[in-house]
Protein backbone atom coordinates (compact mmCIF):
# COMPACT_ATOMS: atom_id res chain seq x y z
CA UNK A 1 0.00 0.00 0.00
CA UNK A 2 2.89 2.36 0.61
CA UNK A 3 4.36 1.87 -2.88
CA UNK A 4 4.06 4.68 -5.38
CA UNK A 5 2.20 3.68 -8.52
CA UNK A 6 3.73 4.14 -11.95
CA UNK A 7 1.78 6.24 -14.40
CA UNK A 8 2.26 8.20 -17.60
CA UNK A 9 1.19 11.85 -17.77
CA UNK A 10 -0.51 12.54 -21.09
CA UNK A 11 -1.81 16.03 -20.37
CA UNK A 12 0.60 18.17 -18.37
CA UNK A 13 -1.83 21.09 -18.18
CA UNK A 14 -4.40 19.06 -16.22
CA UNK A 15 -1.68 17.31 -14.24
CA UNK A 16 -0.10 20.50 -12.88
CA UNK A 17 -3.43 22.34 -12.60
CA UNK A 18 -4.95 19.69 -10.35
CA UNK A 19 -1.75 18.99 -8.42
CA UNK A 20 -1.63 22.70 -7.64
CA UNK A 21 -5.36 22.75 -6.84
CA UNK A 22 -4.90 19.82 -4.44
CA UNK A 23 -2.25 21.85 -2.59
CA UNK A 24 -4.89 24.54 -1.96
CA UNK A 25 -6.46 22.19 0.57
CA UNK A 26 -3.25 21.39 2.44
CA UNK A 27 -1.08 22.88 5.19
CA UNK A 28 1.10 25.02 2.92
CA UNK A 29 -1.99 26.94 1.80
CA UNK A 30 -3.46 27.32 5.28
CA UNK A 31 -0.20 28.49 6.79
CA UNK A 32 0.21 31.22 4.16
CA UNK A 33 -3.25 32.35 3.02
CA UNK A 34 -4.99 32.58 6.39
CA UNK A 35 -2.24 34.75 7.95
CA UNK A 36 -2.10 36.76 4.70
CA UNK A 37 -5.72 37.80 5.15
CA UNK A 38 -4.93 38.96 8.69
CA UNK A 39 -1.86 40.96 7.67
CA UNK A 40 -3.18 42.48 4.45
CA UNK A 41 -6.97 42.33 4.14
CA UNK A 42 -9.00 42.65 7.33
CA UNK A 43 -8.83 41.27 10.87
CA UNK A 44 -12.56 40.50 10.99
CA UNK A 45 -12.38 38.54 7.73
CA UNK A 46 -9.47 36.47 8.99
CA UNK A 47 -11.17 35.75 12.33
CA UNK A 48 -14.38 34.54 10.70
CA UNK A 49 -12.54 32.37 8.19
CA UNK A 50 -10.48 30.68 10.92
CA UNK A 51 -13.57 30.06 13.07
CA UNK A 52 -15.46 28.46 10.17
CA UNK A 53 -12.41 26.55 8.89
CA UNK A 54 -11.59 24.96 12.26
CA UNK A 55 -15.19 23.91 13.00
CA UNK A 56 -15.81 22.56 9.50
CA UNK A 57 -12.52 20.65 9.41
CA UNK A 58 -13.00 19.09 12.83
CA UNK A 59 -16.46 17.82 11.88
CA UNK A 60 -15.14 16.55 8.55
CA UNK A 61 -12.19 14.70 10.06
CA UNK A 62 -14.27 13.08 12.78
CA UNK A 63 -16.96 12.11 10.25
CA UNK A 64 -14.37 10.21 8.23
CA UNK A 65 -13.35 8.05 11.16
CA UNK A 66 -16.93 7.44 12.26
CA UNK A 67 -18.34 6.56 8.82
CA UNK A 68 -15.22 4.60 7.75
CA UNK A 69 -16.02 4.72 4.04
CA UNK A 70 -13.05 3.44 2.02
CA UNK A 71 -11.25 5.47 -0.59
CA UNK A 72 -11.47 4.45 -4.28
CA UNK A 73 -9.93 1.07 -5.07
CA UNK A 74 -6.56 1.11 -6.78
CA UNK A 75 -6.52 -0.37 -9.36
CA UNK A 76 -8.49 0.65 -11.35
CA UNK A 77 -7.91 4.16 -9.94
CA UNK A 78 -4.37 5.53 -10.08
CA UNK A 79 -3.54 7.44 -6.88
CA UNK A 80 -1.16 10.37 -7.24
CA UNK A 81 -0.87 10.90 -3.48
CA UNK A 82 0.11 8.37 -0.85
CA UNK A 83 0.24 10.28 2.47
CA UNK A 84 -3.53 10.49 2.94
CA UNK A 85 -4.20 7.03 1.52
CA UNK A 86 -4.44 5.63 5.07
CA UNK A 87 -7.42 7.89 5.79
CA UNK A 88 -11.04 7.09 5.03
CA UNK A 89 -12.77 8.85 2.18
CA UNK A 90 -16.16 10.23 3.12
CA UNK A 91 -16.41 13.21 3.31
CA UNK A 92 -13.60 14.87 1.36
CA UNK A 93 -12.07 17.36 3.79
CA UNK A 94 -10.32 19.06 0.86
CA UNK A 95 -13.76 19.79 -0.58
CA UNK A 96 -15.01 20.92 2.83
CA UNK A 97 -12.06 23.24 3.44
CA UNK A 98 -12.19 24.73 -0.06
CA UNK A 99 -15.91 25.40 0.20
CA UNK A 100 -15.66 26.83 3.71
CA UNK A 101 -12.67 29.09 3.02
CA UNK A 102 -13.75 30.41 -0.38
CA UNK A 103 -17.37 31.16 0.52
CA UNK A 104 -16.65 32.47 4.03
CA UNK A 105 -14.09 34.82 2.47
CA UNK A 106 -16.67 35.92 -0.10
CA UNK A 107 -19.41 36.47 2.49
CA UNK A 108 -17.09 38.29 4.89
CA UNK A 109 -15.70 40.68 2.27
CA UNK A 110 -18.72 41.47 0.09
CA UNK A 111 -19.94 44.18 2.49
CA UNK A 112 -16.46 45.51 3.28
CA UNK A 113 -15.10 46.04 -0.23
CA UNK A 114 -16.64 47.27 -3.45
CA UNK A 115 -16.52 44.57 -6.10
CA UNK A 116 -19.19 42.96 -8.31
CA UNK A 117 -21.22 40.40 -6.39
CA UNK A 118 -21.20 38.05 -9.37
CA UNK A 119 -17.40 38.23 -9.63
CA UNK A 120 -16.94 37.24 -5.98
CA UNK A 121 -19.45 34.42 -6.30
CA UNK A 122 -17.78 33.04 -9.44
CA UNK A 123 -14.31 33.27 -7.84
CA UNK A 124 -15.47 31.33 -4.78
CA UNK A 125 -17.17 28.74 -6.96
CA UNK A 126 -14.13 28.31 -9.24
CA UNK A 127 -11.73 27.97 -6.30
CA UNK A 128 -13.82 25.33 -4.54
CA UNK A 129 -14.55 23.49 -7.79
CA UNK A 130 -10.87 23.25 -8.73
CA UNK A 131 -10.01 21.74 -5.35
CA UNK A 132 -12.93 19.31 -5.59
CA UNK A 133 -11.96 18.20 -9.10
CA UNK A 134 -8.35 17.75 -7.98
CA UNK A 135 -9.48 15.06 -5.53
CA UNK A 136 -11.04 13.11 -8.39
CA UNK A 137 -8.06 13.61 -10.70
CA UNK A 138 -5.55 12.46 -8.08
CA UNK A 139 -7.66 9.38 -7.37
CA UNK A 140 -8.13 10.17 -3.68
CA UNK A 141 -11.93 10.44 -3.58
CA UNK A 142 -15.09 9.33 -5.30
CA UNK A 143 -17.62 11.79 -6.73
CA UNK A 144 -19.87 11.06 -3.74
CA UNK A 145 -17.05 11.90 -1.28
CA UNK A 146 -16.50 15.26 -2.94
CA UNK A 147 -20.17 16.19 -3.29
CA UNK A 148 -20.81 15.09 0.29
CA UNK A 149 -17.92 17.19 1.59
CA UNK A 150 -18.99 20.30 -0.31
CA UNK A 151 -22.63 19.95 0.80
CA UNK A 152 -21.75 19.34 4.46
CA UNK A 153 -19.49 22.39 4.41
CA UNK A 154 -22.19 24.53 2.79
CA UNK A 155 -24.76 23.45 5.41
CA UNK A 156 -22.36 24.17 8.27
CA UNK A 157 -21.57 27.58 6.80
CA UNK A 158 -25.28 28.41 6.62
CA UNK A 159 -25.78 27.28 10.22
CA UNK A 160 -22.77 29.26 11.48
CA UNK A 161 -23.46 32.46 9.57
CA UNK A 162 -26.33 33.74 11.79
CA UNK A 163 -24.11 33.33 14.88
CA UNK A 164 -20.98 34.59 13.14
CA UNK A 165 -20.88 38.04 14.73
CA UNK A 166 -21.89 36.76 18.18
CA UNK A 167 -19.14 34.13 18.23
CA UNK A 168 -16.60 36.67 17.03
CA UNK A 169 -17.60 39.18 19.70
CA UNK A 170 -17.42 36.57 22.47
CA UNK A 171 -13.99 35.41 21.38
CA UNK A 172 -12.74 39.01 21.40
CA UNK A 173 -14.23 40.19 24.68
CA UNK A 174 -14.92 37.24 26.98
CA UNK A 175 -12.43 36.82 29.81
CA UNK A 176 -12.87 33.06 29.41
CA UNK A 177 -11.73 33.10 25.77
CA UNK A 178 -8.06 32.05 26.31
CA UNK A 179 -9.03 29.17 28.62
CA UNK A 180 -11.89 28.05 26.37
CA UNK A 181 -9.75 28.31 23.22
CA UNK A 182 -7.07 26.02 24.67
CA UNK A 183 -9.00 23.55 26.83
CA UNK A 184 -11.85 22.68 24.45
CA UNK A 185 -9.63 21.86 21.43
CA UNK A 186 -7.29 19.82 23.64
CA UNK A 187 -10.19 17.81 25.05
CA UNK A 188 -11.46 17.17 21.52
CA UNK A 189 -8.01 16.05 20.35
CA UNK A 190 -7.43 13.69 23.29
CA UNK A 191 -10.90 12.18 22.79
CA UNK A 192 -10.63 11.80 19.03
CA UNK A 193 -12.31 8.60 17.68
CA UNK A 194 -9.98 5.61 17.96
CA UNK A 195 -9.17 3.41 14.98
CA UNK A 196 -7.77 -0.11 14.72
CA UNK A 197 -4.72 1.23 12.89
CA UNK A 198 -2.84 4.52 12.70
CA UNK A 199 -4.30 7.25 10.51
CA UNK A 200 -2.98 10.81 10.10
CA UNK A 201 -6.48 12.24 10.69
CA UNK A 202 -5.96 12.73 14.44
CA UNK A 203 -2.65 14.49 13.88
CA UNK A 204 -4.09 16.69 11.13
CA UNK A 205 -7.07 17.57 13.31
CA UNK A 206 -4.76 18.48 16.18
CA UNK A 207 -2.76 20.69 13.82
CA UNK A 208 -5.89 22.54 12.71
CA UNK A 209 -7.36 22.98 16.18
CA UNK A 210 -3.98 23.99 17.59
CA UNK A 211 -3.45 26.67 14.95
CA UNK A 212 -6.99 28.00 15.48
CA UNK A 213 -6.51 27.99 19.28
CA UNK A 214 -3.28 29.98 19.08
CA UNK A 215 -4.77 32.45 16.62
CA UNK A 216 -7.90 32.90 18.76
CA UNK A 217 -5.83 33.66 21.85
CA UNK A 218 -3.90 36.13 19.72
CA UNK A 219 -7.11 37.81 18.53
CA UNK A 220 -8.29 38.16 22.14
CA UNK A 221 -4.96 39.53 23.34
CA UNK A 222 -4.79 42.08 20.52
CA UNK A 223 -8.30 43.26 21.33
CA UNK A 224 -7.56 43.57 25.07
CA UNK A 225 -4.47 45.67 24.51
CA UNK A 226 -5.73 47.60 21.46
CA UNK A 227 -2.99 46.42 19.13
CA UNK A 228 -2.44 48.72 16.14
CA UNK A 229 -4.39 47.75 13.05
CA UNK A 230 -2.94 47.49 9.56
CA UNK A 231 -3.64 50.51 7.40
CA UNK A 232 -2.74 52.00 4.03
CA UNK A 233 -4.21 55.46 4.63
CA UNK A 234 -0.85 57.16 4.40
CA UNK A 235 -0.57 56.42 0.69
CA UNK A 236 -1.64 58.92 -1.96
CA UNK A 237 -4.24 57.93 -4.59
CA UNK A 238 -3.23 57.05 -8.12
CA UNK A 239 -0.56 54.79 -9.57
CA UNK A 240 1.92 55.34 -6.70
CA UNK A 241 -0.76 53.93 -4.39
CA UNK A 242 -0.87 50.68 -6.34
CA UNK A 243 2.91 50.40 -6.46
CA UNK A 244 3.46 51.28 -2.81
CA UNK A 245 0.63 49.07 -1.61
CA UNK A 246 1.91 46.05 -3.55
CA UNK A 247 5.40 46.51 -2.12
CA UNK A 248 3.94 46.80 1.39
CA UNK A 249 1.75 43.73 0.93
CA UNK A 250 4.64 41.64 -0.37
CA UNK A 251 6.94 42.84 2.41
CA UNK A 252 4.38 41.93 5.09
CA UNK A 253 3.80 38.54 3.50
CA UNK A 254 7.45 37.53 3.13
CA UNK A 255 8.47 38.79 6.58
CA UNK A 256 5.43 37.18 8.22
CA UNK A 257 5.74 33.88 6.38
CA UNK A 258 9.44 33.64 7.22
CA UNK A 259 8.71 34.18 10.92
CA UNK A 260 5.83 31.68 10.88
CA UNK A 261 7.88 28.98 9.17
CA UNK A 262 10.80 29.61 11.51
CA UNK A 263 8.46 29.33 14.50
CA UNK A 264 7.10 26.03 13.22
CA UNK A 265 10.61 24.61 12.73
CA UNK A 266 11.88 25.75 16.14
CA UNK A 267 8.78 24.60 18.03
CA UNK A 268 8.76 21.21 16.34
CA UNK A 269 12.34 20.63 17.38
CA UNK A 270 11.89 21.92 20.94
CA UNK A 271 8.59 20.20 21.71
CA UNK A 272 9.65 16.90 20.18
CA UNK A 273 12.92 17.04 22.09
CA UNK A 274 11.09 17.62 25.39
CA UNK A 275 8.60 14.82 24.71
CA UNK A 276 11.39 12.49 23.63
CA UNK A 277 13.17 13.15 26.92
CA UNK A 278 9.93 12.72 28.90
CA UNK A 279 8.84 9.46 27.28
CA UNK A 280 12.33 8.10 26.55
CA UNK A 281 12.29 7.69 22.79
CA UNK A 282 14.62 8.93 20.00
CA UNK A 283 13.08 11.84 18.11
CA UNK A 284 13.40 9.95 14.81
CA UNK A 285 11.21 7.11 16.12
CA UNK A 286 8.13 7.49 13.92
CA UNK A 287 6.09 4.91 15.81
CA UNK A 288 6.67 6.67 19.14
CA UNK A 289 5.65 10.01 17.61
CA UNK A 290 2.30 8.48 16.61
CA UNK A 291 1.35 7.65 20.20
CA UNK A 292 -1.51 9.70 21.64
CA UNK A 293 0.51 11.11 24.53
CA UNK A 294 3.16 12.33 22.08
CA UNK A 295 1.31 13.29 18.90
CA UNK A 296 -1.35 15.50 20.47
CA UNK A 297 0.91 17.74 22.62
CA UNK A 298 3.59 17.78 19.92
CA UNK A 299 1.29 19.08 17.21
CA UNK A 300 -0.98 21.17 19.41
CA UNK A 301 1.83 23.13 21.07
CA UNK A 302 3.70 23.55 17.79
CA UNK A 303 0.77 24.88 15.79
CA UNK A 304 -0.84 26.90 18.57
CA UNK A 305 2.53 28.68 18.74
CA UNK A 306 2.35 29.24 15.00
CA UNK A 307 -1.17 30.71 15.28
CA UNK A 308 -0.17 32.95 18.18
CA UNK A 309 2.99 34.20 16.49
CA UNK A 310 1.11 34.94 13.25
CA UNK A 311 -1.47 37.10 15.02
CA UNK A 312 0.60 38.76 17.78
CA UNK A 313 4.35 38.61 17.18
CA UNK A 314 4.34 39.17 13.40
CA UNK A 315 2.17 42.35 13.63
CA UNK A 316 4.53 43.71 16.29
CA UNK A 317 7.47 42.98 13.99
CA UNK A 318 5.66 44.63 11.09
CA UNK A 319 5.14 47.72 13.24
CA UNK A 320 8.79 47.74 14.26
CA UNK A 321 9.85 47.54 10.60
CA UNK A 322 7.43 50.29 9.56
CA UNK A 323 5.14 47.97 7.59
CA UNK A 324 1.88 48.83 9.36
Amino acid sequence: QGCTQKYIVKNYFYYYLFKFSAALGEEIFYITFLPFTYWNIDHSVSRRMIIVWSIVMYIGQVSKDILKWPRPLSPPVVKLEMRSNAEYGMPSTHAMAATAISFSFFIATMNLYKYPFELGLVAAFVFSTLVCLSRLYTGMHTVLDVIGGALISAVLLMLLYPAWDTIDQLLLTSSFCPLFSIVVPLVLCYNYPKLDYYSPTRGDTTTILGAAAGATVGFWLNNQYAAPAYTSKSFQPGFPLVTSTMVLVLARFFVGTLVVLLTRWVMKSVVLGVLGYRYRFPIRDLEARRRLEVEVPYKFVTYSSVGFVATVIVPLLHELLGLM
